[in-house]
């Protein structure tokens, strides 16, 4: 979807290279060891015990052949009590191990989805507090790719890569301390062989790790193309659009192919490769260690040439371990930099300190209500002397001179003045494009001027909190968005303590009340789907009566009829005017017939104000306005 920028919406993280994978891995572990420090320490524990019950088990063996198996043969009355209490310390010792193994993998369940479990809190809590700019600019499959794909590959590095290298590592050191002890000359072949490993693990992962990171950003980009797909299926089969969609889509499927083949090809081959070169390494020590035990070289005995063969077979698995948990770190860590980003992208900064209460008027003075009263009133609290002022909110409000671009080098709205008295319906007519919604934009603070002043009761709007100002204004928009509940908690969203009772009245405001006590539960019934079981009229309805129920003190009307037939729009503008009844209200229509009974109407072009006057002036003066009425030059 084009962007207020023009474009599509750009992806996010469309670098094909991880940056800074040190810091980014730093900030993974951080958020692990955030809320989970103890588990984790307990984890690591643990791995080190089960690592170290399997070596001493493998070490055992040249004790078992050496002191038990050897002296046993060469005995006519053999004693196995001895053989049988080391036995038994041996399998002890497996028993801890397997305790401790079970133990941290119980854990790290625990920890991994309590970790995504705080991560996607923490940011749909952030996505909340972003800016309308940020969805408009971002495709919204490539955010919920955030959500999906990227927390999984990071869930799946906490709980299985990064315990794996964890053990792997700790592995590798206690069998080269292990071996060191049993043969120096057969470890260093060893250790030749390892560095082999490495050199070759390190050349095919580095052709793997761009393919991953790319992988990640094409998944990203063909799950926002479902999304925008799916929302518009309507209008690809309307034009007949299903073989260029299918033909994008394939384009797109096509590069995520290429990224994951290439990833998966060279990640695939990497635990082959190093399994023949560990089959390598076992080969050339078994003949070395053979020559040298059969001459009793550096004390090595059959039992040592053993236990160091045993070492040596299973001194590759740990490395093959990394190896594979390095891919699929690198790939999680491309997953963590997009949900980073997101987390790192700005939220919208509010710097207003002035506030919108509920108040009474005793006496003639403006005093603060606990209660709903109808009455609003903005709180001023002084910051020199703690003084609060109070002014009751009219709804007056000015632009003076504003200036707005979407871009710094790219004004779409000049020299705007407007005046809006309390309780004044004002509207906006004009072309597409000629910046009408930008305006009531604007208004809300959705985007911030770039020169001139926009003033509420005598207030700048930027020293009005957001939150406030928003709650100041309702706003029924083209676009009705409808969330998978009942209707009557549909409604309710405009004000959440709104009595049932509060929200019948809403809807019988709105006129919407007679269709809804048809459907299958009345208020009951469940809306899926965004409401795509209703017509769009009423949709609109119940748009307006989610407005109603809010009872705000101003109204914005964002083309609510345009997309309705003649005769719902009658039923729904009946709604509306009861609803703009004592209300400032600002009304963007297509359907010139809605606004005529408007105290201002002013008329758009290329972001300018080229008239501005009530439908009988604007008429006489057979400008734009005229042409836009009644369809003839003047």
């Amino acid at each position: 979807m084009p962007g207020p920028m023009g474009g599509r919406r750009r992806q996010m993280g469309a670098k094909p290279k991880v940056k800074n994978p040190g810091k980014i891995l730093g900030r993974i572990l951080g958020y692990t060891f955030k809320n989970y420090k103890i588990h984790m320490i307990i984890v690591f524990i643990c791995i080190i015990v089960s690592v170290l019950a399997n070596v001493q088990g493998t070490l055992f063996i040249q004790s078992l052949i050496d002191d038990y198996i050897t002296p046993l043969m060469n005995t006519s009355s053999p004693d196995f009590t001895p053989l049988l209490f080391a036995i038994a310390r041996v399998a002890g010792f497996y028993l801890l191990g397997a305790a401790s193994t079970f133990a941290y993998s119980k854990l790290m369940v625990y920890v991994t989805q309590g970790t995504m479990r705080n991560l996607r809190i923490d940011i749909f809590s952030h996505m909340e507090s972003l800016p309308i700019k940020f969805f408009d600019t971002h495709s919204h499959g490539d955010i919920m790719s955030v959500y999906t794909n990227d927390i999984d590959t990071l869930r799946q590095m906490i709980s299985q890569s990064m315990v794996q290298l964890f053990s792997s590592t700790i592995t590798i050191v206690s069998v080269i301390v292990s071996m060191i002890s049993i043969s120096i000359p057969l470890t260093l072949l060893t250790l030749v062989m390892v560095a082999v490993m490495f050199i070759v693990s390190g050349k095919i992962g580095g052709k793997s790790s761009k393919y991953f990171t790319a992988q990640q950003d094409d998944l990203g980009k063909v799950n926002g193309y479902i999304e925008e797909m799916m929302n518009g299926q309507k209008v690809v089969k309307v034009f007949n659009h299903e073989g260029k969609a299918v033909e994008e889509f394939n384009e797109l499927n096509d590069k995520l192919f290429d990224s994951a083949y290439n990833a998966n090809k060279f990640a695939n081959i990497l635990m082959p490769i190093n399994a023949q070169l560990g089959n390598i390494s076992y080969v050339l020590c078994a003949i070395v260690g053979g020559v040298l035990a059969f001459n009793h070289f550096a004390g090595l005995t059959l039992g040592g040439l053993v236990a160091f063969m045993t070492f040596n077979k299973n001194f590759s698995q740990p490395i093959n371990q990394i190896s594979m948990q390095l891919n699929s770190i690198i790939m999680a860590l491309a997953g963590a930099d997009r949900i980073f980003k997101l987390l790192d992208e700005k939220p919208e900064e509010d710097d207003g300190y002035v506030n919108l209460v509920n108040a009474k008027i005793v006496d003639g003075k403006i005093e603060p209500s606990k209660e709903r009263t109808g009455v609003w009133a903005w709180k001023h609290t002084h910051s020199e002397d703690g003084t609060t002022e109070y002014r009751q909110l009219k709804g007056d409000l000015v632009m003076d001179d504003v200036d707005f671009g979407y871009t710094d080098d790219k004004m779409v709205l000049h020299n705007i003045d407007l005046y809006a008295k309390p309780g004044q319906k004002i509207a906006f007519v004009g072309s597409t494009g000629a910046g009408k919604t930008t305006i009531t934009n604007l208004i809300n603070r959705f985007y911030d001027i770039q020169d001139g002043k926009i003033r509420y009761d005598g207030i700048n709007i930027n020293k009005i909190k957001k939150a406030d100002l928003r709650r100041s204004l309702g706003i029924v928009l083209q676009e009705t968005h409808l969330f998978t509940d009942t209707v009557m908690e549909n409604i309710r969203y405009g004000r959440l303590d709104a009595t049932d009772e509060e929200v019948i009245a809403a809807a019988k405001l709105a006129n919407a009340d007679s269709f809804i006590r048809k459907l299958p539960h009345g208020y009951d019934t469940v809306l899926t789907g965004d409401g795509g079981n209703l017509s769009q009229g009423q949709r609109q309805m119940l748009a307006i009566a989610r407005a109603a129920v809010a009872n705000p003190p101003a109204l914005i009307l964002d083309e609510a009829t345009s997309s309705i037939d003649t005769r719902t729009e009658k039923i729904v503008q009946d709604g509306m005017d009861k609803l703009m009844k004592g209300r400032t209200t600002f009304v963007i229509a297509h359907r010139l017939s809605t606004v005529r009974n408007s105290d201002c109407i002013i008329v758009l072009e290329h972001g300018r104000i080229i008239e501005k006057g009530t439908h009988e002036q604007l008429i006489e003066q057979k400008g734009k306005y005229y042409q836009l009425y009644t369809g003839k030059t003047a």
